[in-house]
């Protein structure tokens, strides 16, 4: 008799997949009305970026080229409440925004196994939940494989690629001639920590030994802010099949090189004071499943600019292509090959040709291996997983297939509303609402209209700014009364701060901070009947760069007036624009609870102390 567990879910859509891809795509659904499932197979969301793997979130290359979004939002919030970059609090960080995003559901240590069929669309998806022993079936409209592995491929049926291409099948000039299964390598990350006193390391007898540089060619310089990328192998492998085999091979690696470092490396004077503070025990991914889509991006797409109709996201990562034998390679372990930042990437990537039902976002689009050597980094999968989640939730509201938004009135709605979300597009321009077109607008400072060009962040050698003192008053008029559902603003946050979390730890701690020119605290005002301007919404401590204030009023007039910045300085702002209605989107903060709250809810009889017990004797 089995005392397993089972339970059965319908949601709209389901999530497979909780790195940062997943978590955008998840957010950005339940955001826009789905209900949503979010299946991650770990403890822990975050994916190479979670405390389990420890990779840095990368992106596009440039200035004021940075990913905003949902990734920027989360970017922010860690910022303040996590500013010496503890990777627990990084962790609980990204617990929070999924277990109290609404409308989204977490099941957390579950394996997605099977999956049910209904002719060519995916019914439901079996996962195995391994801390609580229960089966969950899950029922969906849409499904979206943010795994990186492409979990959803192995069980549905959906095409799918693997290696590297022929460099003649898309005429890509750095692909090999022939193509192969290779591919890009598994890394175990190290960190390690300055301590101020001599550290002494003695290596376990099974790791590898090192004895010289000629053992590590073009590999290790230094220890101060390194992050061991070059920690690499499993690309001659399956990095599916293999990858026991493949962790259990870089732990040797990953130990003798720390033994290296400190004990025989010619520089290790240098690290002497260095202890290794954290060895990761699960790998983290590059490359295996890429599913194929109604377009495949290639090299030539991403030189070319990406200048695609249905673009929804960017990408501006060098072709990063790593050589598939890792550390077992003695020439440089990577050719940073020339791409373009920004280049566009288009929504048919983004869904598969033969699974009516099925998105995805992440390291898996559809994309050859040169493509993929770009568009794999963390940042840029977010913006995927921030797009994959906005369709599948059109998709939802309309009775739409993937493929039907890829085209005419219903793409441009999909592109308007990623825009209206902070998600930057390459040669477009995002609509500035009606209430704010039809009005009079003036402000001290820079000129206005930088406020009303739909471009919400500056680009090289052009500012889209306003800046002005605090206290200035930025006020819309009409000639007639208006009602107000909601405010649009969009803050300067800064885009040329990483927002990284750390790969060592030096002395003393480079402490992260908000950046300078964010507005902390403004107030709204408005026109009553009197004519008296009156303060209608005020905020003492905002910490992100794009937001909604709900308002529901009518009036002859609304200004804002910026009274504080994190730096004391200026304030910078892209937008603030009068909405009509309020979107809903960007959902308040959990309410504040006492645990006596919690421990009130228990039965009274279960609260008594427990009986005592004679011992015999």
């Amino acid at each position: 008799m089995s005392h397993l567990h089972q339970e059965n879910h319908v949601f709209d859509v389901c999530v497979v997949g909780g790195g940062m891809a997943g978590i955008c795509a998840a957010i950005a659904a339940a955001r826009n009305g789905a209900k949503t499932a979010i299946v991650q197979d770990r403890p822990v969301f975050g994916g190479n970026a979670s405390s389990e793997i420890r990779m840095w979130i990368c992106g596009a290359h440039g200035e004021h080229n940075k990913e905003t979004g949902i990734l920027e939002e989360i970017q922010l919030e860690n910022q303040l409440r996590n500013p010496d970059g503890n990777y627990s609090f990084w962790d609980a960080h990204l617990w929070g925004k999924i277990h109290f995003q609404p409308n989204l559901t977490p099941f957390l240590n579950c394996s997605c196994t099977g999956a049910e069929m209904d002719g060519g669309r995916i019914a439901s998806i079996q996962a195995w939940q391994l801390t609580s022993q229960t089966w969950h079936k899950i029922e969906a409209k849409y499904f979206i494989d943010c795994s990186g592995d492409s979990i959803l491929a192995a069980v549905t049926g959906a095409e799918f690629r693997t290696g590297r291409e022929a460099r003649a099948e898309f005429n890509e000039d750095i692909q090999p001639h022939r193509g192969d299964a290779k591919t890009m390598g598994n890394s175990l990350l190290i960190q390690m920590r300055r301590t101020g006193a001599p550290q002494k390391f003695t290596p376990p007898s099974w790791a590898y030994r090192f004895d010289s540089p000629e053992d590590l060619p073009n590999r290790i310089d230094g220890v101060n802010g390194h992050n061991f990328w070059w920690l690499e192998v499993g690309g001659l492998r399956d990095t599916i099949r293999d990858a026991e085999a493949i962790r259990d091979e870089l732990m040797r690696i990953t130990y003798g090189v720390v033994d290296y470092i400190k004990n025989r490396a010619p520089r290790r004077a240098d690290a002497e004071d260095w202890a290794l503070e954290w060895v990761g025990s699960l790998p983290g991914k590059r490359e295996n499943r890429r599913y194929v889509g109604d377009h495949i991006l290639t090299q030539n797409d991403v030189r070319a600019g990406g200048r695609f109709e249905d673009v929804i996201a960017y990408g501006g990562w060098s072709m990063d292509d790593h050589h598939p034998a890792g550390i077992y390679f003695p020439g440089y372990p990577t050719i940073f090959h020339p791409a373009p930042s920004p280049y566009g990437i288009p929504y048919r990537s983004l869904y598969s040709r033969n699974i009516s039902n099925l998105l995805f976002a992440g390291r898996n689009i559809s994309v050859t291996h040169a493509a993929l050597s770009s568009t794999r980094v963390m940042a840029t999968c977010a913006l995927l997983g921030q797009a994959a989640g906005t369709a599948a939730a059109f998709c939802t509201a309309r009775a739409l297939t993937p493929r039907d938004l890829s085209s005419g009135e219903r793409l441009r709605e999909l592109q308007a509303t990623l825009m209206e979300d902070d998600c930057w597009l390459p040669g477009l321009t995002r609509e500035v609402s009606a209430l704010a077109r039809c009005a009079r607008l003036s402000a001290e400072g820079r000129d206005t209209a930088l406020l009303l060009d739909g471009m919400d962040r500056d680009r090289k050698g052009e500012i889209h700014a306003w800046s002005g003192p605090l206290g200035a008053k930025i006020t819309y008029e009409w000639t007639e009364r208006v009602r107000i559902g909601a405010a649009r603003f969009v803050f300067d946050s800064d885009l040329n701060l990483g927002k990284v979390m750390p790969c060592s730890y030096p002395r003393p701690a480079d402490q992260a901070a908000l950046p300078s020119a964010l507005v902390k605290a403004y107030r709204l005002e408005a026109l009553d009947e009197s004519g008296q301007w009156k303060t209608v919404f005020r905020e003492t401590a905002n910490q992100q760069r794009l937001a909604y204030v709900p308002l529901a009023l009518e009036t002859h007039g609304l200004r804002l007036v910026p009274e504080e910045t994190w730096g004391g300085g200026e304030p910078r702002l892209f937008a603030f624009e009068p909405l009509a209605q309020n979107p809903g989107k960007i959902p308040a903060a959990p309410r504040e609870e006492r645990f006596a709250e919690s421990r009130a809810k228990i039965k009274a009889e279960d609260l008594q102390p427990a009986e005592s017990v004679v011992v015999p004797g």
